[in-house]
C-alpha cells in the first residue's frame, strides 16, 4: 500500500468520455490499495439498463438527472471512483464527489479524444442533437476545470506512467 494515500477518503476521476478513467481508476486502485467503483456501471445497475437504453428512454437530460442523483448518493470510502463524463453537468453529484474525495481531472487534448473515440452513441455518451465531438469537449473542458481538485495531463503518456506519477503524487500530497 502506498504510504500516505490511506489517508485520503476517495480518489474521483472526471474527464471526457476515452480519457481512461475506468482503466487507470482499475490499476491506481490497485497500486494505492483501494476499492474500485464504475459510477456508469453503479448507475446501470441501479436503473437495469445500459447507459444508451437509458439515454434513449429519457433523453440527454433526463439521464443527466438519473446520473446527478446516483452520483450524490455514492457511499464510498478509500475508493478510486471513476465516473462518467457527463458526471460534471451534476451540480449535487459534484458537490457530494468533492466533499466524498480528491477529484483529479484526466486531461487530454482534443486530438488525442478523438482518436480513441468511435462510435459516441453506443457507449451512452450525452451528446445534444447536431453537437460535434469538438463542441462536446470544448462545452465540458470548462467544467472539468471548474470542479477538479487535480489536473492530470495524460498525452503521451501509458496507463502504467500515468498510475505511477498519479500515485507518486498522492503520496506527495499526503505528506
Amino acid at each position: 500500500m502506498t504510504k500516505g494515500v490511506k489517508d485520503m477518503k476517495n480518489i474521483v476521476l472526471i474527464g471526457m468520455p476515452g480519457a481512461g478513467k475506468s482503466t487507470i481508476g482499475i490499476v491506481l486502485a490497485k497500486r494505492v490499495g483501494f476499492k474500485f467503483v464504475d459510477s456508469d456501471l453503479v448507475i446501470q445497475e441501479k436503473e437495469g439498463k445500459l447507459l444508451h437504453e437509458i439515454i434513449s428512454e429519457v433523453g440527454n437530460d433526463g439521464f443527466i438527472e438519473v446520473e446527478n442523483r446516483i452520483n450524490a448518493s455514492l457511499d464510498c470510502n478509500e475508493s478510486v471512483i471513476a465516473t462518467g463524463g457527463s458526471v460534471i453537468y451534476g451540480e449535487d453529484a459534484m458537490r457530494h464527489l468533492k466533499e466524498i474525495g480528491t477529484v483529479i481531472y484526466l486531461k487530454l487534448s482534443y486530438e488525442e479524444i478523438n482518436k480513441r473515440l468511435a462510435n459516441l452513441k453506443d457507449r451512452g455518451v450525452v451528446l445534444k442533437e447536431n453537437q460535434t465531438l469538438k463542441d462536446l469537449y470544448n462545452e465540458r473542458t470548462v467544467l472539468y476545470e471548474r470542479y477538479t481538485d487535480i489536473t492530470f495531463e495524460c498525452d503521451g503518456k501509458s496507463i502504467e506512467q500515468i498510475v505511477t506519477d498519479l500515485s507518486d503524487l498522492l503520496t506527495t500530497l499526503q505528506n
